[in-house]
Formats: C-alpha cells, sequence, structure tokens
C-alpha cells in the first residue's frame, strides 16, 4: 500500500495524486492520545506543479495569500521556496470529513519534493502534518498519514495496530502511526451536504472532555477503537457494526452529530452491519459498512435519504503520476 519507502525525485512538471480517507473509530479521541483507526478511499486529488514566474493555484494569482493550505504546503519547503503553478483535481467533497484537506497537502506536497530531489515517506508524513496543524491550528496526524501510507491505518494503538511505520510530532505531543491488516471490504461513505469545521469541533470536544466525567469518557473511546481495530484485523463484521454504533453513541454524547447526520444512520440501518458519523461531525458525512449482497440497496437508501454516497474501497497512498506539459508562465 505504498506505506514504505520514498517519493523519489522527479524533475519538473511534477504530478502527484494522493487519497481522501475515513475514520472507523477514534476521531476526537485521537486528539487526546486515544487510538484510531483510518481507512484511505479511493477518491482522489491530483496535483500538478511547476515552477512559475509568479505563484497561482489552478489559475487564482492571489491563492498564496487566500489559501492557507498552499501558503504552508510552499512555506514548508525552506526560506526562499520560490514560485510554482499549481492545478488540482479532485473527487472528493470540501468539508465533508473525508480528508479533502489532507489529500490537497499531500499530492501538492508530494509534487514539490519530487521536484526539490524525493523524500522520505515518514518525512513526507511529518511535514503534511505540520502543514495541516499550522493551517487549522489543530488536530491529529491521522487524516495526513493516512494519505501518505494508504490502507487502514491506526495511530496510538500499540502492538495491536499492526506494523510500524513511523512518529508524528507537534511540540511535546508524539503519535505512533501503524498499518493493521485490510479485510478488503467495500464500505459507503455519504456526504450529508452540511459542511462542517474540524477546528471548531475539535475545541467543542476538548471543552466536553474537561468536565468531571471526561477522563472516563475518553477511555471508552479507548477501548472501543481497541475492539475496532482488532474485529476489523479478524475481519469480523458483526462485531465490527457493533462497535461502530456504540462509537456513535459516544460521539453524540460528546455533542460532534447533527440531525441530518442520524436522519442517515438511521436510513442505513436495514442494509448495515453499522453506520455512524466520520471525521470531525457537526456535519460533514457517515460511513456504513455494508452487509453483505446489499451493498447498491445501501447506496440507494442513502440516496433516497439526500446524502451523496460513495461506494469506496482500501486505496494505496500518495503516489507520482504522469505530469502533463508545463503550464506556460
Amino acid at each position: 500500500m505504498n506505506g514504505d519507502g520514498t517519493i523519489p525525485s522527479r524533475g519538473f512538471p511534477t504530478s502527484a495524486r494522493a487519497p481522501g480517507k475515513c475514520v472507523l473509530f477514534g476521531e476526537h479521541a485521537v486528539v487526546h492520545g486515544a487510538p484510531e483507526l483510518v481507512l484511505a478511499i479511493d477518491l482522489y486529488t491530483q496535483a500538478i506543479v511547476a515552477p512559475s514566474s509568479e505563484s497561482r493555484l489552478n489559475g487564482d494569482r492571489g491563492a498564496l495569500e487566500t489559501n492557507r493550505y498552499l501558503r504552508e504546503t510552499v512555506a514548508a519547503l525552506g526560506p526562499s521556496p520560490g514560485t510554482f503553478d499549481v492545478r488540482t483535481v479532485s473527487r472528493i467533497p470540501r468539508s465533508a470529513g473525508l480528508g479533502s484537506s489532507a489529500a490537497f497537502v499531500g499530492a501538492v506536497s508530494a509534487a514539490l519534493a519530487a521536484g526539490a530531489g524525493g523524500i522520505d515517506r515518514g518525512a513526507l508524513a511529518q511535514r503534511c502534518f505540520s502543514v495541516e496543524r499550522a493551517a487549522q491550528g489543530v488536530g491529529s496526524p491521522g487524516d495526513t498519514s493516512t494519505s501518505v501510507a494508504g490502507g487502514y491505518v491506526t495511530l496510538n494503538a500499540g502492538s495491536v495496530g499492526g506494523e510500524p511505520l513511523w512518529t508524528v510530532r507537534a511540540g511535546e505531543a508524539a503519535w505512533e502511526v501503524r498499518r493493521t491488516e485490510d479485510p478488503g471490504w467495500a464500505w459507503i461513505v455519504a456526504y450529508s451536504g452540511i459542511p462542517r469545521s474540524t477546528a471548531d469541533a475539535v475545541r467543542a470536544v476538548a471543552a466536553r472532555l474537561e468536565r468531571p466525567d471526561g477522563p472516563a469518557l475518553l477511555e471508552e473511546f479507548a477501548n472501543v477503537a481497541r475492539a475496532g481495530i482488532s474485529a476489523v484485523t479478524r475481519g469480523d463484521r458483526t462485531e465490527v457494526g457493533q462497535l461502530m454504533r456504540r462509537n456513535q453513541e459516544l460521539l453524540r454524547d460528546v455533542g460532534v452529530s447533527h440531525p441530518r447526520l442520524e436522519a442517515l444512520i438511521e436510513a442505513a440501518q436495514p442494509a448495515a452491519e453499522g453506520a455512524k458519523l466520520t471525521g470531525a461531525g457537526c456535519g460533514g458525512s457517515i460511513v456504513a459498512l455494508p452487509l453483505p449482497g446489499r451493498e447498491v440497496e445501501l447506496v440507494r437508501r442513502l440516496a433516497r435519504a439526500g446524502a451523496v454516497p460513495y461506494p469506496v474501497r482500501s486505496s494505496p497512498g500518495v503516489s507520482l503520476v504522469e505530469a502533463a506539459p508545463a503550464p506556460r508562465s
């Protein structure tokens, strides 16, 4: 799943694509050191990068000032990064909880790094997290590490989390990133149409966890995530569905669900092992594990309920692709 090795050196123009993600267990709690299981999904952002006389993003000459993700990504190259023409195309809906910003940062960072001589994947994961955290002000490296690594990725899970990949740091905080077994399942993610703010949701959860029952609530998040990682590794669909429902109860408790998400989860129930919100919540998307043979029914149920459903599977991590000819400066 491309989690090891390097992004090789390649002359400009360079092009890279990076997958979106879906959090299966542990969102929010991971910020506070609890385990998380994240899946790289086969919805992608692709970026083409070339040196230019002025910085542009999809033709916008002011993007370096207005797009904080682009600004931080270019700044991560060093004190004199130069100017670049960046073109992107994406199948990942924005502000949907499916990793659109992580995929953008991953694709552009990989393309820039290839043109600058290449980069180790662990170093790229650290760079992408630093960029996204600088842009958002909060968060954990689950999204960016999953987009870089591909497959099923765990954070803070210890040996139950699988094969070690790398450790990502921010100040005194550190997250151990591992890869766990891929059961080969199809999932359905469904965008509610309601955008969400990761930063606002993370801050709201942090405030909730400061209440007297916060430590016990965080421990329950951790227990569910560990059990979920183990169940996915064993390929136990029934237990995964039960744990998804319990995880959703906890997410309701910390205040990040939404009536629209609850309606989609209810619509999915007859055709799903389990369903829950994915990502920051307060809008965004849900993820559902279909009952065997009922994938099409689940997609139809979610579409009738007003969502935009996407059948997804595990994806490889960020990779270079054949670049188009360099755009004119």
